[in-house]
């Protein structure tokens, strides 16, 4: 065999070997890419996202689309060609797999955080679309989650509302943690409370909680990494009574980063006109109750996304802008947001087309 011929037979043979190899070589990588968008303003599988009864909604037009973001499964298995594909590929993000499985978490613990998560963010762009109309919302400390074995284990339940602790006022999930920390481990701390089943039974006939309960705890010390402290080993949150019924009817969508666009969906259906002016708005970011809009990940992600549906104006967390900027889709105009209200100026500026003095986004700055 000629010396050239059996040259290319070797490197064609390990070409060939290389590319077997780097399909079956596992790598600890994950994808992400575009998912899709919805309309907040619009139907999805054949329903209005945002139903609202009880009160008078108004006529909306143009977009405000949420958008996510796609990733490969816990347990699926990267080969290597698929990463240097993903790395190559101008759409697709490859990261560490522990970056979206930190700590070894499986695909139902993922999927069961994001759902929790999901659930949160709904009612907080409740709250924050009604605190920006001005329209008041009952709300309370509750219990959150119990920790198995701890020393709240029956005693305390999900969905009690927390009062008082060793006889002080409760106004925030906050003020729990800090008064059961003023103890040393091995004391007791006296929680305050209304059952679950009483305050459910006091809301669905719209009167106060008939009765109290009070319940010792003894305290117990931290195992986490922190400094040590005492603990009772249940999580607190916030839960609300709204004037009227906003349901979110979206399935298969995970994660906090829709709260934004809710808020602002919900809004516009409980005023008069137009919010966006027919425009193509497309936007991210969680919200708390107070209407503060937080950072979010895959943001190059969801810009490509918006983009490619026919978005004009990408509401982007200011925390995100940076990253968002450096690869902005060609079209796109990147309006940073802090809180809900900064969301709400922006589009009065883009629905009277005043749009030179918006706050873009720029790669060097948040």
């Amino acid at each position: 065999m000629p010396r050239r011929t059996a040259t290319m037979l070797a490197s064609t043979l390990m070409l060939i070997a290389l590319l077997c190899a780097g399909v079956f070589i596992p790598v600890p990588y994950s994808e992400m890419s575009p998912g899709p968008t919805v309309n907040t303003l619009g139907d999805h599988g054949g329903e209005p996202v945002l139903q609202i009864s009880g009160r008078k909604t108004y006529a909306t037009s143009g977009h405000l689309n949420m958008t996510t973001v796609r990733v490969t499964s816990a347990d699926y298995k990267m080969n290597l060609v698929e990463a240097v594909y993903g790395w190559l590929a101008h759409d697709n993000k490859i990261v560490p797999h522990e970056t979206l499985y930190p700590d070894g978490k499986t695909e139902e613990e993922s999927t069961q955080e994001n759902a929790e998560e999901f659930s949160q963010s709904q009612e907080s762009a409740k709250v924050a679309a009604l605190e920006a109309l001005d329209i008041p919302v009952r709300s309370w400390v509750i219990v959150s989650t119990v920790v198995k074995d701890s020393p709240a284990e029956g005693k305390l339940h999900a969905g009690d509302v927390i009062k008082a602790v060793d006889g002080k006022a409760v106004k925030e999930p906050a003020d729990v943690a800090e008064l059961v920390t003023q103890h040393k481990p091995g004391e007791d701390v006296d929680f305050t409370i209304v059952p679950a089943k009483e305050q459910a039974a006091a809301e669905k006939e719209q009167r106060a909680p008939a009765k109290t309960q009070n319940v010792t705890i003894t305290t117990a010390t931290s195992e986490d990494d922190g400094e040590k402290r005492a603990i009772v080993g249940i999580s607190a949150g916030t839960d609300q009574t709204f004037p009227f019924t906003i349901d979110i009817k979206l399935a298969d969508v995970g994660g906090p980063s829709a709260g934004l666009m809710f808020a602002l969906g919900i809004y516009d259906k409980l005023t008069p006109g137009s919010l966006t002016g027919g425009s193509f708005v497309a936007g991210t970011g969680t919200i708390d109750d107070d209407g503060k809009v937080g950072p979010i990940g895959g943001i190059e992600m969801k810009t490509v996304g918006a983009r490619d549906r026919g978005a004009q104006y990408f509401l982007t967390p200011a925390d995100n802008c940076a990253a968002a900027a450096k690869d902005t889709p060609e079209g796109l105009t990147l309006v940073k947001v802090r809180t809900m209200d900064d969301a709400l100026a922006a589009l009065k500026d883009i629905r009277a087309g005043d749009t030179a003095d918006l706050p873009k986004c720029k790669a060097s700055q948040a």
